[in-house]
């Protein structure tokens, strides 16, 4: 495996012959339960809730994409570059009991998981290789989902992904042209307008962006200004409660369209680090706001998935945002 670079849209591809077949599949046992026979190598791990032997633990990818060990050597191959796959592959196990997702586990439960996705983002940020580190959850077939346990992934990498890079960009412009954040300004607006608000709870916000990629797009965000999650996370940590309970009734709300989706938490980069050459990295801790996106895969919209040049969604945030709200879902 290794990483190479596309020069056209500067996006770093990790390709090989040797990639597994990840999908779920019946197995005899869960390796990821706490009565494993065969336990994944334990990296970090919450302490139990309700007797539960833990609450949620960290352990590294059976299947690692990226590895630890070594320097990344990027090199030239003619007009291209490309580099070996350092980094961190791991997996967040959310929950100790097989069947309790994000949506109906309790909010002591949900708090826990995200503690310690702050934690780990942090503890991997304290590598001078890494640039970035990516929390991610996919669900259901259609999405790509490997363990039949409730998992989340992160992965630490050595360059920023393009999502991440457009954001930052845009970001930075923004507030040099206005001296102020972009997401906070959305964040106003929205709240004064509240066309496209799902719901507010406490600290945080959720809802349907003013031009969605797809149908039903949602995002969850802190009203207060942060650009690092993890900082957040750990600063704060009574407020993951009520950030854990706005992701459980966001993604029962979503549930009642489809049970498949994507779920991905954009945080700064490893500002711990700085780079001297890249601008975004100076004003970052006031132009960035850390974000978790929710995209739902509707299998009968898949021309939304393809089409990447313009986004297509058939619906707007507007009608989302009024089918979400109305949504019958557990207190």
């Amino acid at each position: 495996m290794e990483l190479r670079k596309d020069p056209i849209t500067r996006s770093w591809v990790i390709t090989g012959d040797d990639v597994p077949d990840n999908a779920p599949r019946p197995e005899p046992f869960c390796r990821l339960c706490p009565d494993s026979r065969e336990p994944p190598q334990l990296i970090a791990s919450m302490s139990g809730t309700l007797g539960a032997p833990w609450s949620a633990r960290a352990v590294v990818h059976p299947n690692a994409l990226y590895h630890i060990e070594g320097e990344p050597t990027r090199r030239g191959d003619g007009i291209y570059d490309k580099m070996r796959p350092i980094g961190a592959h791991e997996v967040l196990i959310e929950n100790s009991v097989h069947d309790r997702h994000l949506w109906n586990a309790s909010d002591l439960d949900i708090e826990q998981f995200l503690l310690l996705a702050a934690q780990r983002i942090q503890d991997l940020k304290g590598d001078g290789r890494f640039k970035y580190v990516s929390m991610f959850k996919d669900h259901g077939n259609s999405a790509g989902q490997e363990f039949e346990h409730p998992t989340s992934q992160v992965t630490a990498t050595t360059f920023v992904p393009r999502r991440v890079l457009y954001e930052l960009r845009a970001a930075r412009e923004y507030f040099e042209s206005k001296e102020r954040c972009v997401f906070c300004d959305i964040i106003s607006q929205e709240t004064k307008q509240d066309l496209r608000v799902i719901e507010l709870r406490g600290d945080f916000i959720a809802l349907c962006p003013y031009a969605p990629r797809v149908p039903y797009e949602s995002w969850l965000m802190p009203r207060t200004h942060e650009a690092a999650f993890e900082r957040f996370g750990l600063n704060r940590p009574g407020t993951m409660r009520d950030l854990g309970a706005l992701l459980r009734r966001t993604l029962q709300r979503i549930r009642t369209v489809t049970e498949d989706f994507h779920l991905v938490l954009h945080t700064s980069p490893n500002s711990l680090h700085r780079s001297g050459n890249l601008g975004y990295w100076k004003t970052i801790d006031e132009d960035y706001h850390w974000h978790i996106e929710i995209m739902p895969v509707l299998a009968a919209k898949a021309k939304s998935y393809t089409f990447k040049e313009v986004y297509y969604s058939p619906l707007s945030s507007e009608t989302a945002v009024k089918r979400l709200r109305e949504a019958k879902i557990e207190p």
